[in-house]
């Protein structure tokens, strides 16, 4: 399956579409229901490292978003302490409550 990173890497500019930003959000939901239900489904400690990491990876690119947003658009600045320490604090959390010790 290929990232919306690589089925746009010819066209860039269309990531910026606001029907495309909507699309992209429900395939994320998507992906982490079907990540859900397989964890659900078999309890394995790696679906749910995987989750957290795709979490992870979701509040990156976030933060991403918003530096270029104030690079292009002079929009507010983003706030990097505080999404490290949301991102530290959100794998604790789920490590605790998954029995995953790091």
């Amino acid at each position: 399956m290929k990232s919306v990173r690589e089925i746009f890497k010819n066209k860039q500019h269309l990531l910026e579409e606001p029907e495309v930003e909507k699309l992209i959000e429900y395939c994320e939901e998507l992906q982490d229901e079907i990540v859900e239900f397989k964890f659900q489904k078999t309890n394995n400690k790696e679906l749910a490292m995987l989750d957290m990491i795709k979490e992870v990876i979701k509040g990156c690119n976030a933060i991403e978003k918003e530096q270029m947003e104030h690079e292009r658009f002079g929009f507010e600045a983003p706030n990097y302490e505080e999404t490290i320490s949301n991102l530290k604090n959100y794998i604790y959390e789920r490590c605790r409550d998954e029995k995953i010790w790091l």
